[in-house]
């Protein structure tokens, strides 16, 4: 034991010039890392000024449940796009008409034919028949383009005016 007291003794300015450089070594160190700390939490003030939370966690949280409810309603909206789809082949918005002059001895072009079709060519044509003596409103099935009834020129017209509607 005498010998570890002797060369501890021999050894303690080098012990202590040593823990003291340490010491400010750690010191330094401490300091820097303050530093940084400082200019960390500047930034983190900055950056939660105005929000109305107290820390970031609280707004981590919202912005989740946010997120949540938006993917939510993406999902909704998801759903009724795709429905939409599906009815809009089914769509009667193909337009063509057709106007004439039924009786060629007198009168305008007041008569018309009026095809509404879907995209499969599907639909009705209408017909309005006008003359002197009153006017006459005929309604026809259109199946694929053709009606189970016997179609006019002027009506054959008007589906392919509507097929030709972009």
């Amino acid at each position: 034991m005498g010998e570890w007291n002797k060369l501890f003794s021999e050894q303690l300015g080098l012990i202590i010039v040593g823990t003291a450089l340490l010491f400010i070594l750690f010191l330094i160190w401490n300091i820097v890392q303050g530093s940084k700390l400082k200019k960390m939490r500047r930034k983190y003030e900055i950056m939660m000024a105005g929000a109305g939370v107290e820390n970031l966690e609280t707004l981590l949280i919202d912005l989740k449940v946010q997120l949540d409810s938006i993917e939510d309603e993406q999902g909704d909206q998801q759903r009724q796009l795709q429905s939409i789809q599906k009815l809009l082949p089914k769509q009667k918005a193909k337009i063509g008409i057709k106007r004439y002059n039924a009786f060629n001895e007198r009168g305008n072009e007041l008569s018309f034919s009026v095809a509404f079709i879907d995209s499969q060519q599907d639909g009705i044509v209408l017909t309005g028949i006008y003359n002197r003596d009153g006017s006459y409103v005929y309604a026809k099935p259109v199946v694929k383009g053709e009606s189970p009834y016997s179609l006019s020129p002027e009506e054959k017209d008007a589906i392919l005016l509507a097929e030709q509607e972009a």
